[in-house]
């Protein structure tokens, strides 16, 4: 969940390492800090934000052509300037920056001390330090031997970046869990969590896979596995633009992303929807589709709001191709034990491909012999490459930590999904089929209206900018996305929210409604209309304030509800896709009034690879 950034080259390394952070700072933002290698070693890091790292570093030595640098999220220890990244070995010869978690810390911290070692910070990643160190003066070994050594005895999950004082010309990078990616430059080398700070430099990376180790100066790169067994760098070109990672204008990354959903949604089934061919082609599972269509059952993981897209593709699964289907929290599914037939197909949501809870749950399905298919955002994440299969959402980059065009994009896929595996299976007609694929090519033009209603949605976001609960009802295909909803009002602007199936509402959440609980009600036109006109009157019999989001024209529910936010009218299939964007707009505009911070909500961030 932590940011690393890494640079070994020519030129400078300080502004490298801070602008890397700057992009990276969604990953984490409790504390930051670099080390740059210049003779010595010169370490700075503090409590706060990058910005503040930049203020604690001027009239500093910050000289230097390599260095590495980090932005914090907390795991062990609380955020403070001595808990902050990097962390330096006892007697001064390792400097360490790490993401995951080590898992046998305690353990190996107490060996350790026994040992004579004692430890400034509360963290695992000072007892990684010291112990690579350890090893290092007992076995009077090299630096990359050090860290193979130590890296054998870890419990856990790690991407990290190791420098020596003895071999000040090169940097270590391992990965075991936490993603790292390489990026080749001419005679200098950049080191990143994840590409985004690499873009603007070189689009030529290496990303390591698990176990891997690289070894690296500003003229060589060497690859390798813990066990010392060579490798060939396999060197990937980035499709990604500079455009895509800066806020082009837009107050908040995440309003940018909430705007961009109409070209993110068209993207993901450009050359996969064919209206004119009638037609859909989802290339990436045309291998596992003999399994799709005789499975028995579908299994969909995800956690947070991928959990969230997958109980629309629940729905979605269930009534366009017939297949019975079971949404897990993915942080869940593996202490449970579950029951896993070699015919089920699991089916992995995740926007960054590096969750670590989905990544386990995903081994264990395989274990198990179930095909395992992947919807990812990122390319070259290491979901992608543990699933049998998988679709691109292609959404592009999401820096905001709450997420929405991410959300949007893999509901778009699943519904592709659905809507081909229930031609396959002989359950939609073509005539259906036809019909839907139009109403999903709509969409992004359909958004595009929803967007042009912002300013009355911030009207509406003034009013209630202050209440301390929010509730969210809906129904049907739209009862995740009163959940999507909930969650994104808690995620940025600490409201407590919750999201119940509307018919659920007499069962215990209608003892909360007063005049003073605003009441977000999804409810276009679809089959379950008549009943959730009945949950709103329940709700104002109890002097609920109800704000529903209506299809276009809607007179009946107009006539009830406080206010309105309308989309067009569609097919319940695709109705997600629009009735959510509104909800992300009352949430943004909500938390902007609270003052919050909306890229980077407290206690949050945006890739949630540890357990």
């Amino acid at each position: 969940m932590c940011g690393i950034v890494g640079y070994i080259g020519n030129k400078e390394a300080y502004p490298v390492l801070i602008k890397g952070l700057q992009r990276l700072e969604y990953r984490g933002y409790d504390s930051a800090g670099i080390a740059l290698i210049n003779g010595g070693t010169n370490i700075y890091k503090v409590k706060g934000k990058v910005k503040d790292l930049e203020e604690s570093v001027k009239n500093k030595d910050i000289s230097g052509t390599i260095g590495i640098g980090h932005t914090r999220w907390a795991t062990h220890g609380e955020p403070n300037d001595v808990n902050a990244h990097p962390h330096m070995s006892e007697n001064g010869i390792f400097t360490v920056i790490h993401n995951g978690i080590i898992e046998n810390y305690s353990r190996l911290k107490s060996k350790l001390i026994d040992r004579g070692y004692s430890f400034k910070s509360e963290t695992d990643t000072e007892v990684l330090a010291n112990l690579i160190e350890h090893i290092y003066k007992v076995g009077n070994i090299s630096a990359e031997i050090a860290v193979r050594l130590a890296l054998t005895k870890v419990v856990g999950a790690y991407g990290l970046l190791v420098t020596c004082v003895d071999e000040k010309d090169q940097i270590i990078a391992a990965r075991k869990g936490s993603p790292l990616v390489i990026g080749v430059g001419q005679g200098e080398y950049f080191f990143a969590s994840d590409a985004t700070p690499i873009i603007e430099y070189t689009n030529s990376v290496i990303y390591l896979n698990d176990n891997d180790v690289a070894i690296v100066t500003k003229d060589s790169l060497s690859l390798k596995t813990i066990s010392n067994e060579k490798l060939l760098p396999k060197v990937q070109k980035l499709d990604l633009d500079i455009g895509e990672i800066e806020k082009g204008g837009y107050d908040h990354f995440m309003l940018k992303e909430i705007f961009e959903q109409s070209k993110s949604i068209n993207d993901t089934f450009r050359g996969r929807l064919a209206i004119d061919n009638k037609d859909l082609i989802l290339g990436g599972i045309h291998q596992v589709m003999p399994k799709l269509i005789d499975a028995k059952r579908i299994i969909i993981i995800g956690c947070g709001t991928s959990w969230h897209a997958g109980l629309v593709g629940e729905y979605l699964f269930e009534d366009l191709a017939k297949l019975p289907t079971e949404v897990e929290y993915a942080s869940e599914f593996r202490y449970r034990k579950p029951v896993i037939y070699k015919e089920d197909i699991v089916i992995a949501i995740s926007q960054s491909g590096e969750t670590a809870d989905t990544l386990a749950a995903i081994k264990l399905a395989k274990e198990a012999g179930a095909t395992v298919i992947g919807i990812c955002n990122v390319v070259g994440s290491s979901i992608p490459r543990e699933t049998d299969a998988g679709v691109y959402t292609h959404a592009g980059p999401e820096i905001g930590v709450a997420s929405t065009k991410a959300f949007t994009a893999q509901v778009t896929v699943l519904t592709m999904m659905a809507l081909l595996l229930g031609r396959k299976r002989n359950v939609l007609g073509d005539e259906k089929f036809l019909k839907l694929l139009n109403e999903l090519s709509q969409v992004p033009d359909k958004i595009a209206e929803i967007l042009e209603q912002s300013d009355d949605i911030k009207q509406v976001s003034k009013l209630y900018s202050d209440a301390p609960n929010f509730l969210y009802l809906g129904r049907g295909y739209l009862f995740p996305v009163a959940l999507e909803g909930a969650l994104k009002l808690k995620e940025i602007s600490y409201i407590h929210a919750e999201g119940y199936p509307a018919a659920e509402m007499k069962h215990g959440p209608i003892a909360l409604i007063d005049e003073k609980m605003p009441v977000v009600v999804i409810a276009t036109k679809d089959k379950s209309y008549e009943k959730i006109v009945s949950n709103i009157q329940e709700v104002k019999a109890r002097k609920g304030v109800v704000i529903a989001v209506v299809t276009k024209g809607d007179s009946v529910i107009r006539g009830m509800a406080d206010y309105v936010l309308e989309v067009p009218d569609s097919h319940a299939v695709v109705s997600p896709l629009l009735t959510v964007v509104p909800l992300q707009l009352l949430s943004y505009y909500i938390a902007v009034l609270r003052d919050c911070n909306v890229d980077q909500p407290r206690n949050l961030a945006k890739s949630v690879t540890v357990e």
